[in-house]
């Protein structure tokens, strides 16, 4: 008896097997910058998580600083300590260990704050573009006021309410009000960014189909057109990040910003300013290296995704 040939169909390769098959990997394994920027960001944010393994000591730990370790320079300089790889601070801490804890209070900052203004700037600006008319012209119209006022400003305004009206804030209250400053300073750029695609999308066949069916309106919203404008925001969203970071760090240096028990990586710039003029110059250098390197690596790596994910440029 001859045997039955085999006529059943191949398995589909999976969500990973098809990235790894797709035009984005391939953009990413041909550029050296990005492949480098994606090591630093990733070194940044495992020091970040893990600071509490990785670090030599922590420096929030008031049981294992000593004054008379105070100031000490990095160790390659005349009178530096192995113990303390880029020196202490005038509290005795140390700085490398300053710095990974500062950072994970950085990365949490502009994270939180960049997604919170994510999902405000794309449900606003997907309703303006879907809807049009009145609502199109509300929610624009509220975009140019934020848009006329630097984003450093409304930061510190609506920050300076929130410690106004929380006068005795907890640490995490203190937090919210630093991330919601940020993220309401953010979210316009996403809102016409989308409404832009928004605007494109909802003339095109598959969404008049659609609606001729008889889909209702929100979901054609959520089920159709926000996974074709979700490109340019993912790109946008990846800079945004780096720029989140810097403002956390602004607000941070002119003391508005992050509780001092907490002190993230423009905390560290803030108290080393005093000690600049001194000669203790690595008091405020390297966080504020260590600030530039992952908003660098950031940046480099959103320029990337923004020109992998351009089909003229493939």
């Amino acid at each position: 008896m001859a045997p039955v040939p085999d006529t059943s169909l191949p398995k589909p390769p999976g969500r990973l097997a098809r990235f790894l098959d797709g035009d984005v990997w391939h953009s990413f394994k041909r550029s050296p910058t990005a492949i480098l920027a994606a090591v630093i960001a990733a070194a940044c944010v495992f020091c970040a998580l893990f600071a509490g393994w990785v670090s030599p000591q922590d420096p929030f730990d008031l049981t294992t600083l000593d004054l008379m370790d105070s100031r000490l320079p990095p160790a390659w300089i005349d009178g530096g300590s192995t113990k303390y790889l880029l020196g202490t601070d005038d509290q005795g801490r140390d700085i490398l260990s300053a710095l990974m804890y500062g950072a994970r209070i950085s990365l949490l900052v502009g994270l939180a704050s960049v997604l919170l203004s994510l999902v405000l700037g794309v449900g606003l600006g997907l309703l303006a573009g879907f809807v049009g008319g009145r609502t199109d012209a509300f929610i624009m119209r509220v975009c140019d006021v934020m848009l006329s006022f630097p984003a450093i400003l409304v930061a510190l305004l609506i920050d300076g309410v929130g410690r106004a009206l929380f006068p005795q804030a907890h640490e995490t209250l203190a937090f919210g009000v630093l991330i919601l400053a940020i993220a309401l300073t953010d979210w316009v750029r996403y809102a016409r960014t989308v409404r832009g695609s928004t605007m494109v999308e909802r003339q095109k066949e598959y969404v008049q189909a659609a609606r001729i069916i008889g889909v209702p309106s929100l979901r054609i919203m959520r089920r159709h057109v926000l996974p074709n404008v979700m490109g340019p925001v993912l790109v946008l969203a990846t800079i945004q990040v780096a720029t989140a970071i810097l403002t956390e760090a602004t607000l941070s240096f002119l003391g508005v910003g992050v509780p001092p028990t907490s002190p993230s990586l423009g905390t560290l710039i803030r108290v080393g300013n005093d000690f600049l003029f001194s000669g203790e110059w690595w008091i405020t250098i390297f966080p504020g290296l260590m600030l530039v390197l992952i908003a660098l690596s950031v940046n480099l790596l959103g320029d990337w995704l923004r020109d992998a994910l351009n089909p003229r440029l493939r």
